[in-house]
């Protein structure tokens, strides 16, 4: 049978992470490579807590198992929209929060929703994979931008602007701890974005699935903290400070646009699962979110201070890396004389795994010498040992 797919699809490539996980079936291989919470940030004496309440009301298990509004449960809109005003000063009265099946959804139908076949989004270059294949799928063209320390270099960005005219209809953003590269986004460059956004008339996509997750440094306000104008879609979720695997995430913006992102999710799924969301609205409401929030950042801060400590010792100088000050990740440059694909490739015969860059890129047929490194999943043995071996490989690769 020849199967004729459809051309949105034709030029989607597994992603380059999922794949690598194929490889880890070996208890013995040290995974840099993953983006997954540790588990041991999972409260789950709580959530048992909180599952074993639900159902044990009649009602309130009848609520948690039967369908329900594609909005997302109330009480726990209702909480979300006033924690995000509360602490992080977002949200006007123009605005509507909606509960996504994680922020991979959000991405998904925002770009649905405002995208036709070739329309563009401008993304910070790298960025995250699973947004990006989600814009590719729906028929946008990804115009990368390069990142300065402090983020996004904002005169490449009105430069693809002017370049790309009308077509644009998003610039998507990761300003805290980005993934791949780890870096966050200077309190400077958040303005100067939001002002290129308002003079050209295209709406920002901040994807915050990390923020707060800081260990180091002082908070920035969120880019949606200053939108007057109704241009930013603000998305983050819970994924990386309660489960993952409960995939609730949630989307915050103008009204008239989110209205149609619900109409969407409508088709896509009816709901985000609603017993998760009435265990996230528990949480919430009877325990200490930011305790355990702190607790998250306490353990991935001294994570991280190992594995760079470790790399400070035994990488080579020609090696460059990022500092991250919070989330999962840090990104590494090689000279230009070592192939980052050959280096990944012998990691790996040695029991190590990392991304290479490449799957991070808008263009993926671009020429890297980066790859990027987890470091929430590994125990502290397994960076000792890791960071160790991958000094070994890039100085048998240097020569």
């Amino acid at each position: 049978m020849n199967y004729r797919f459809a051309d949105k699809v034709k030029a989607l490539k597994p992603s380059a992470i999922r794949e690598i996980f194929k490889s880890l079936s070996d208890p013995t291989i040290i995974s840099f490579a993953g983006g997954n919470p540790n588990p041991a940030s999972f409260p789950t004496d709580i959530i048992g807590k909180i599952s074993s309440e639900i159902f044990s009301d009649p009602l309130r298990a009848a609520s948690a198992l039967q369908y329900s509004v594609t909005d997302g449960y109330p009480p726990l809109v209702e909480k979300l929209t006033k924690r995000q005003k509360e602490k992080f000063g977002m949200g006007t009265q123009n605005d509507k929060l909606i509960i996504t099946t994680g922020g991979q959804q959000a991405a998904d139908l925002v770009c649905k929703v405002l995208c036709n076949e070739g329309d563009v989004v401008i993304c910070e270059n790298p960025s995250f994979i699973g947004a990006m294949n989600a814009f590719r799928a729906n028929g946008a063209k990804l115009v990368g931008v390069p990142l300065d320390d402090d983020g996004i270099n904002t005169d490449i960005l009105e430069e693809k602007i002017r370049q790309n005219g009308d077509k644009v209809k998003l610039i998507y953003v990761i300003p805290n701890f980005q993934n791949p590269a780890g870096l966050t986004m200077s309190a400077e460059k958040r303005r100067k974005v939001y002002e290129i956004a308002k003079k050209y008339g295209i709406l920002i996509f901040e994807d915050n699935p990390y923020g707060e997750l800081r260990f180091e440094g002082g908070h920035i306000p969120p880019i949606k903290a200053m939108d007057t104008e109704g241009l930013v879609l603000y998305c983050s979720s819970f994924s990386k400070i309660l489960s993952a695997g409960m995939r609730v995430g949630y989307l915050q913006g103008p009204e008239e646009v989110v209205q149609k992102v619900v109409v969407a999710k409508q088709v896509n799924d009816v709901h985000t699962n609603i017993f998760f969301q009435m265990v996230c609205d528990e949480f919430i409401g009877k325990y200490d979110l930011d305790g355990q929030i702190a607790k998250i950042c306490d353990l991935y801060g001294k994570k991280c201070a190992l594995m760079l400590g470790e790399m400070d010792k035994k990488f080579p100088s020609c090696v460059k890396y990022t500092r991250p000050q919070g989330g999962l990740f840090l990104w590494c440059t090689l000279p230009d004389n070592i192939d980052v694909a050959q280096f990944v490739k012998l990691a790996l015969e040695k029991k190590v795994a990392v991304v290479t860059g490449a799957a991070f890129l808008a263009d993926q047929t671009e020429t890297t010498h980066c790859f990027r490194m987890n470091y929430s999943m590994p125990t502290d043995e397994q960076i000792v040992q890791g960071v160790d071996i991958l000094a070994q490989v890039i100085n048998g690769l240097i020569g």
